[in-house]
């Protein structure tokens, strides 16, 4: 994995957030078999150590996305980190995401698939708070501090949802929702979860969360496996509104056959499969480095 950091990004600042959010916020949890209300800043304890708010890297995976990315990252805001793993691509991808986000730390990917460029942009990442964001303009960097918010009131992990009120799609074609509500549904049998929108890749979480759900694929399976391996995790999940814009250029690389068996597969494995055996502590630390397991149980009365 090669990494480029200009100087520009070697100092992470701290991102602002709304101070609103430390006060009674009601967010829909759907990800567990409970939803517990997000509670005031005195009631949760890690939340009031935080010494600082905390600092933001959004992690976009990219393969000849040169056309897109003028259009995207200019809208993240300037206090973020920019992790963006490019997949060897052919359209000078890395020399447009250098100009048109100079402090940006660039990866060029050594694997292959989004699952791949996703761990490799984790790893690299050195924000308390970890965003994924996809390249071609689909998902909205506006919506980034209603993430934000809901990790900041008492969430572990926040995913996006086209589904819920608020949300929604402009390339949700009848094949993408069939197969999206199919496995939702499948999903929330097996795992007694609530999702309303499992293969949807926009997310964020806290770097500690890394620990639980640390996972090994390649391809767009990646979104459904991070989402059911924080239900295994037993962390605090809710779903956000969001809506997907259409691709701004080029063609998508969702195969949506192959990569629905792929899913399929997946969600089986995750359920039926016997437990696989995790690294211990030290392996975890050096692959992520930074994230550490929460010290906090989860209440499941």
């Amino acid at each position: 994995m090669r990494v480029a950091r200009s100087e520009a990004g070697e100092s992470l600042a701290r991102a602002p957030v709304s101070s609103a959010v430390r006060a009674e916020a009601s967010l829909p949890y759907s990800g567990g078999v409970r939803e517990p209300s997000l509670r005031r800043e005195d009631e949760v304890p890690w939340l009031a150590d935080l010494a600082e708010v905390p600092t933001i890297s959004i992690v976009i995976p990219a393969l000849n996305e040169s056309e897109n990315l003028p259009h995207v990252l200019p809208r993240i805001p300037p206090e973020y980190e920019v992790v963006l793993v490019d997949g060897a691509s052919t359209d000078g991808t890395m020399d447009t995401a250098r100009a048109a986000r100079p402090d940006a730390l660039l990866i060029s990917q050594e694997g292959q698939g989004k699952g791949d460029a996703l761990a490799a942009g984790f790893a690299a990442a050195r924000g308390d708070i970890l965003v994924t964001l996809d390249a071609d303009g689909s998902a909205l960097p506006e919506e980034i501090p209603r993430f934000v918010e809901a990790l900041i009131a008492g969430a572990d992990f926040a995913k996006g949802s086209r589904c819920l009120r608020g949300g929604g799609s402009a390339d949700f074609s009848r094949t993408r929702r069939a197969g999206n509500r199919f496995f939702s549904i499948l999903v929330n049998t097996l795992f007694g979860s609530r999702y309303t929108d499992l293969c949807y890749g926009y997310n964020a979480f806290w770097r500690r969360c890394l620990v639980d759900i640390d996972f090994r694929c390649k391809g767009f399976e990646v979104e459904a496996l991070l989402h059911i391996r924080a239900l295994k995790a037993g962390l605090r999940v809710v779903e956000i509104p969001s809506f997907e814009a259409r691709r701004l250029n080029g063609a998508s690389k969702l195969k949506v056959v192959k990569d629905g068996f792929r899913v399929l597969r997946t969600i089986l494995h995750e359920r039926f499969a016997a437990a696989e055996r995790r690294g211990d502590e030290e392996v975890l630390a050096r692959r992520y480095p930074g994230a550490v397991a929460p010290a906090r149980g989860t209440d499941s009365s």
